[in-house]
């Protein structure tokens, strides 16, 4: 089964930390308390099915080096608008997005910076591909700023007596 469970970057943005926590609850086994990933106790799932984290509401091709950064390969991304959006239609969109999305994951695998290279990247495989380069140029940086309302409720303090 599937869950949305926060994107960091989209529109249903949350704090990376916060989503980090809530994306972990959904795939590992066992967790131990996290409070900056709003994990306030351990966690045994046991033999409990796993369920997939889904990330969408805003997010396009252009963010696809952030995506992987945060949501790891574990993670459904439905690119609503950002598929439907394409000025040459959904396929074109669907291609833009697959193309993205193996670029980074390519340049991930050999090692590389994806993260601080990542609009270079996504350039690079935009030469070969008509639809990714339609894609950036329509949705260049488009990012929705403000602040996020997902912060964990806590106030780190010391427990060790003097």
């Amino acid at each position: 089964d599937h869950i949305h469970a926060g994107t960091v970057v989209g529109k249903l943005e949350g704090d990376p930390l916060m989503v980090r926590g809530f994306y972990n609850t959904l795939l590992l086994t066992e967790l131990k308390i996290n409070l900056a990933e709003g994990l306030f106790f351990d966690m045994d799932w046991a033999s409990l099915r796993k369920c997939v984290p889904v990330a969408s509401g805003g997010i396009h091709c252009g963010q696809m080096h952030q995506l992987l950064y945060y949501l790891g390969d574990d993670v459904v991304l439905q690119f609503g608008g950002g598929t439907i959006g394409h000025p040459d239609g959904i396929q074109a969109g669907a291609t833009a997005n697959r193309v993205a999305l193996e670029a980074m994951v390519l340049a991930r695998n050999e090692g590389r910076d994806y993260v601080g290279e990542g609009p270079e990247i996504l350039r690079t495989a935009a030469s070969t591909c008509g639809p990714l380069k339609a894609a950036l140029d329509l949705w260049k940086d488009i990012t929705f700023e403000y602040t996020s309302t997902d912060t964990p409720d806590f106030v780190e303090v010391a427990t060790e007596n003097p």
